[in-house]
C-alpha cells in the first residue's frame, strides 16, 4: 500500500499550474503517505514527548526530533557489552557451543559500535574462559602450529566437549563401584566382628535336660525345681551337663 513511502522517499517538488500529471500524482501519493504516517506516530509515541514533536507535520523531521530526544553516546553504549564480554566465564563441561556463540554474538554487536576485535584475539580471549577441564585442550591448541578460525575453534571444541563428558560418565561408573566394594567390605568387617566369650559360651552351651541351647543343666530352674520336688539334695548332685 505504499504507506511507508514518505519515509522512503525525499519529497518531491510542490505542485504548480504548470505540473505535469505525473508530477502531481507523485506529490498527491506521496502527501497521503506523510499524512499517515505522522498521525501514526504522533499517536503511538508517549505522552512526555509528544508536546515537543507536536508542531512537526512532515515525517522526515519528526523524526528527527523523536531521535535527539533519545541520542546516546557510542562509548557508553559500547560499555555495557564490554563488560558482558570481559566477565563471560564457562563454569562447566557442557554448553560450548553456546557460550562461544554468545562472545561472538557480543564481540559483533561491538564491532558495529567502531570496537573491532581480531578474529585470532577473539580465539585465544575464548579459550581463556573455558574451564578447568580444558586444560589438556588448551595445551593442544599451543603447541598446534596452524592458526584456527573461529569456525575451527567452535567445532574443535564440541569434539573436546564429548570426550569430556564420556569421560566424567566413566570416572562416575567407577567412583560408584568402588563405593559399593568399600561398602560390601565395610559390612564384612562388621560381620567378622569378634563376639564376647561369654557370649559365645552361652550360645554353644546346650542344657540336657531340656535338650535346649542358650544355657547349661546346672542352671536350668526347671531342673532345680524338678530335684526339689524329687527331694534330691542339690549338692550331692553331680556337676555336669
Amino acid at each position: 500500500m505504499d504507506i511507508d513511502f514518505a519515509i522512503r522517499k525525499d519529497e518531491p517538488p510542490a505542485i504548480t499550474e504548470a505540473s505535469l500529471p505525473d508530477a502531481v500524482d507523485l506529490y498527491e501519493k506521496w502527501e497521503r503517505s506523510n499524512r499517515i504516517c505522522v498521525m501514526f506516530i504522533k499517536t503511538n509515541i508517549t505522552a512526555s514527548i509528544r508536546g515537543t514533536v507536536e508542531k512537526y507535520d512532515k515525517v522526515h523531521p519528526l523524526l528527527k526530533a523523536i531521535e535527539d530526544q533519545f541520542q546516546t553516546s557510542d562509548k557508553a553504549l559500547a560499555g555495557t557489552p564490554i563488560m558482558q564480554f570481559s566477565s563471560l566465564r564457562m563454569t562447566g563441561v557442557k554448553g560450548v557451543r553456546e557460550h562461544i556463540m554468545r562472545m561472538r554474538d557480543i564481540a559483533a554487536r561491538l564491532k558495529t559500535l567502531e570496537v573491532d576485535m581480531s578474529e585470532s584475539f577473539l580465539v585465544h580471549y575464548i579459550l581463556n574462559t573455558l574451564p578447568s577441564q580444558y586444560a589438556p585442550f588448551k595445551i593442544s591448541f599451543n603447541t598446534h602450529r596452524d592458526k584456527w578460525s573461529i569456525n575451527e575453534l567452535t567445532t574443535m571444541c564440541v569434539q573436546e566437549e564429548g570426550r569430556l563428558i564420556m569421560e566424567q560418565g566413566e570416572n562416575d561408573v567407577l567412583l560408584t563401584v568402588d563405593k559399593k566394594k568399600k561398602d560390601k567390605r565395610a559390612n564384612w568387617k562388621g560381620k567378622d566382628k569378634m563376639q564376647p566369650q561369654g557370649e559365645i559360651m552361652k550360645k554353644e552351651s546346650k542344657c540336657f535336660f531340656r535338650k535346649k541351647k542358650g544355657h547349661m543343666k546346672k542352671d536350668c530352674i526347671k531342673f532345680q525345681r524338678w530335684l526339689q520336688k524329687k527331694g534330691y539334695d542339690k549338692s550331692a548332685e553331680t556337676s555336669g551337663k
